[in-house]
């Protein structure tokens, strides 16, 4: 048997006789998976379960004629390749270019001649299998791209995660803290009501916000006491600095980690650095980021301090909420405090417990 054999076929025609004739026809050449209906209505549904791979459609029929029938199945499937062969018994050239522009790829003349019949559907039905097969190589291919999108999304992820750690190591004992004050990004993103696609990414652009820190020199960034001018002039550019490892990527997780690298030190008040921006100049994902990042910081043991109290540093974003802060943003952040917390119970230091 022929792999064209394996074809489904239906068979649509008011006329039973002619359905005798056609599906001996068929069946005497090998065909096998082959169905038949005098109703023209029916064969909406029997499509939809089926997807036959040619469709022997008679155009004059008493209920619902051969173009309804097109008509209706062109607007049910608009990018299939519906394989329609009209049997007709009008050969006139108006009839056959309603039916091709109906939506018919070939006719078949009544009365029925065995040879014109099997050539036609197994021409058909060929071009219908190679559509088909088309299709699915598609498929498999686009699900291929998908996974390799996906994998390669994941390893940015875990570069992140790796390099955000590899930066808090210089600063802190453990790394936690790009941890806590990443999810708490996300969540109070979502607080916000950012989409879940953009919390995803603000969970994992966060974390690299002090990446520029790598390129500070200990004396500077480990000093405990306050710096020196010429000290805080270098410090400060670990803004800029972050911002040119991670800019230069073609990926809109890192497009986003180099944006809050660069901007998490700016202020409400357009007091901050690098670039002095001021209110919603800053971008929202690094107005989110700059309160939670904040928070943390104060909240945990650091070389040059203890850990406040959440009150005293709840104290401080309130305070500064207006002149620091995007007042919004802090507003929405005390409405979750609770689960920030949460989030510190759950990716604690191993040096302190945070004080109450």
């Amino acid at each position: 048997m022929m792999k064209v054999h394996q074809g489904r076929i239906l068979i649509v025609d008011d006329n039973s006789v002619n359905i005798v004739i056609v599906e001996k026809i068929l069946r005497q050449d090998g065909f096998v998976h082959i169905d038949s209906t005098t109703d023209a209505k029916a064969v909406r549904e029997m499509y939809l379960e089926h997807h036959y791979d040619a469709i022997l459609l008679d155009v004059h029929m008493p209920e619902m004629n051969g173009f309804e029938v097109m008509e209706q199945l062109l607007e049910d499937h608009p990018n299939d390749y519906l394989p329609i062969l009209v049997l007709t018994a009008d050969h006139s050239p108006e009839t056959r270019h309603l039916a091709l522009s109906s939506g018919a790829k070939d006719f078949i003349s009544k009365p029925f001649e065995r040879v014109e019949v099997l050539f036609r559907v197994r021409n058909l039905v060929e071009v219908r299998m190679l559509h088909k097969s088309l299709l699915e190589s598609r498929e498999h291919l686009e699900q291929k791209v998908r996974e390799r999108t996906r994998q390669l999304y994941e390893a940015q992820i875990k570069l992140i995660e790796c390099l955000g750690k590899a930066a808090e190591y210089r600063d802190t004992d453990t790394g936690m803290h790009v941890v806590r004050m990443s999810h708490a990004s996300a969540l109070l993103a979502r607080q916000m009501g950012l989409s879940e696609e953009e919390c995803e990414i603000i969970l994992h652009a966060s974390p690299m916000h002090d990446i520029g820190k790598i390129a500070i020199p200990d004396d500077v960034l480990l000093k405990q006491g306050k710096l020196d001018s010429k000290e805080w002039q270098t410090m400060k550019t670990h803004a800029e600095v972050g911002a040119e490892i991670l800019g230069h990527y073609d990926s809109r997780l890192m497009e986003v980690a180099a944006i809050i690298a660069k901007t998490h030190h700016e202020r409400w008040d357009g007091k901050g650095y690098p670039q002095g921006l001021k209110g919603e100049e800053i971008p929202l994902y690094t107005r989110i980021v700059s309160v939670c990042d904040v928070f943390d910081a104060l909240t945990s043991n650091r070389p040059y301090k203890v850990a406040w109290p959440v009150a005293k540093a709840l104290d401080y974003l309130k305070d500064n909420s207006g002149t620091q802060f995007d007042p919004q943003v802090v507003q929405e952040f005390v409405a979750i405090l609770d689960q920030v917390l949460d989030i510190r119970q759950q990716f604690p230091d191993q040096q302190a417990e945070l004080q109450h």
